[in-house]
C-alpha cells in the first residue's frame, strides 16, 4: 500500500529462499511473497550488529517479527528492546498461538493452526479423511490482520503520540475466520459438518463435469436462483416435487446432483460456463492454474504484473489487491536480492562508504556480492574434501 518495506534478514536468509521450485538461483515461494521490499543483511546475533539494527528501528514506524522467545530477546527484539531507539514505535509480532498461555512458546505454523480450530475436520469429503486448505489460508489471513493492526496503531498514535506492542497469533486468526462454523456451535449447538463441494444449508451447490472432462461451480442460495439454473438448462426442475423448494432439493440433494449432472455433461466447460452466466447463474470455471493466469478479469484488475528482476528478467508477480484512486498503489520493485540494498540503507542510515566496508568485511552485514562469494567458497571447501 504504499511502505517503504525492509526486509532483514540473517547471513543464511529467510527460509522460503531455501525451499519450493527454482528459477535461477531464487526460490518460487520467496519471490512470490517478496515483491516491493528491500533487503538488508546483518548478523543479529552480534552486538555490533544490533547496535546497526538500532540505528535502523529508530527510523521506522512499525517493526513486524515472527520471532519466538527466548531467541526474540537474545537478538535485541523485544518490545522494550526495540523502544529504547524509538519510543513510539508500532511492534507486531506474530506467533502461532499468542504471547502467554499454554502453548506459548511452542513452534508453529498454518497446518498445525488448522488442525486445533478445527478447520481440518471441517475440510473435504463427508466420507474423507480431514483436508488442509490448498493454500496457506490461515497465513495469508494473519497478514492482513497485522496490516490491519498497523494502520489502526499509526491512527492512534497520531492522537496520542504513543506507540504500541501488539500481538497476533495464527490461532487467534483462524478462530476469528470461523465465526460461521465454531460461532454456531456456540449459539446453537449445531454442530459444523463436513460438507465437501456442497452447502449445509442449500442446494444445488456444488461442482458439475462437462463434456470435455472439466468442472464448473454452480450455487444457488436462494429460490430465484434455483430458477434461473433450470431456465439456463432448459428444464422444469422448480416445478418437480422433488425439488420444488430448498427444504425438498436438501433433502434428495443426490438424485438433483445426478439430473444436473446429466445436463452439465452436454457442454464444454466454456459452451456451459457462457449459458450459464447469460442466465445471471451464479457459477464459475474451476480453473487450472494455467487458466487462472489468462483470466481477463484477473488480467484486467492487475492482479498479475510484471517487474525487471536484475538477474532473473521480466518476473510476473502478482498485484496490488487494493484498488486506491487518490493515491494509487503499484509492485514498485522486483523481490529483492539477499542483501540488494544493505549498502543503500547502511548509507541512509549515515554509515560512510569505509564503514560499510568494515561492517562486511566483520561479518557484521552483508550485500549480495560478499554473500556470493561466501556460498562459492563454501561451495570449493566441499569439492575440496570430497563432499
Amino acid at each position: 500500500m504504499g511502505a517503504d518495506v525492509i526486509k532483514v534478514e540473517s547471513h543464511y536468509g529467510d527460509e522460503s529462499r531455501h525451499l519450493g521450485p527454482k528459477r535461477g538461483t531464487e526460490r518460487g515461494p520467496y519471490l512470490s511473497l517478496n515483491r516491493s521490499k528491500r533487503d538488508l543483511v546483518l548478523d543479529l546475533q552480534r552486538p555490533e550488529a544490533r547496535e546497526v539494527f538500532g540505528r535502523l528501528a529508530g527510523t521506522t514506524d512499525i517493526l513486524i517479527t515472527n520471532i519466538r522467545e527466548p531467541a526474540l530477546s537474545r537478538l535485541g527484539l523485544d518490545y522494550e528492546q526495540v523502544k529504547t531507539h524509538k519510543a513510539d514505535i508500532i511492534w507486531i509480532r506474530v506467533t502461532a498461538f499468542g504471547p502467554d498461555g499454554p502453548y506459548a512458546g511452542r513452534p508453529g505454523i498454518d497446518f498445525l493452526a488448522q488442525g486445533y480450530t478445527g478447520v481440518l475436520t471441517l475440510n473435504g469429503e463427508p466420507s474423507g479423511k480431514p483436508v488442509r486448505t490448498g493454500f496457506p489460508a490461515v497465513d495469508v489471513m494473519t497478514s492482513l490482520l497485522v496490516s490491519n493492526a498497523a494502520l489502526a496503531a499509526l491512527r492512534v498514535r497520531e492522537l496520542t503520540g504513543q506507540g504500541q506492542r501488539i500481538e497476533i497469533s495464527l490461532l487467534d486468526t483462524l478462530m476469528h475466520a470461523q465465526a460461521s462454523s465454531i460461532g454456531t456451535w456456540l449459539t446453537t449447538g449445531d454442530r459444523p459438518k463436513r460438507t465437501g463441494n456442497r452447502s449445509l444449508y442449500f442446494a444445488p451447490s456444488g461442482v458439475y463435469p462437462t463434456r470435455d472432462g472439466k468442472y464448473v461451480v454452480m450455487t444457488t442460495p436462494g429460490e430465484k436462483f434455483f430458477g434461473k439454473v433450470c431456465r439456463a438448462l432448459g428444464t422444469d426442475w422448480d416445478q418437480d416435487p422433488r425439488f420444488h423448494d430448498i427444504h425438498a432439493r436438501l433433502a434428495n440433494e443426490d438424485e438433483l446432483d445426478r439430473e444436473i449432472a446429466a445436463r452439465t455433461r452436454q457442454f464444454t466447460r466454456e459452451e456451459l460456463v457462457e449459458k450459464l452466466v447469460a442466465a445471471d447463474v451464479l457459477t464459475a470455471p474451476i480453473n487450472e492454474v494455467e487458466d487462472v493466469v489468462k483470466d481477463p478479469q484477473i488480467l484486467h484488475n492487475r492482479m498479475i504484473v510484471s517487474v525487471d528482476h536484475p538477474v532473473l528478467g521480466t518476473l510476473d508477480v502478482t498485484g496490488v489487491p487494493i484498488r486506491f484512486y487518490g493515491t494509487p498503489c503499484e509492485v514498485r520493485r522486483h523481490p529483492p536480492m539477499q542483501g540488494e540494498h544493505t549498502r543503500e540503507l547502511l548509507a541512509e542510515l549515515g554509515y560512510g562508504e569505509r564503514e560499510v566496508d568494515a561492517l562486511i568485511s566483520d561479518g557484521l552485514a552483508a550485500d549480495t556480492p560478499e554473500l556470493e562469494r561466501q556460498r562459492k567458497e563454501r561451495g570449493t571447501r566441499r569439492t575440496a574434501s570430497g563432499d
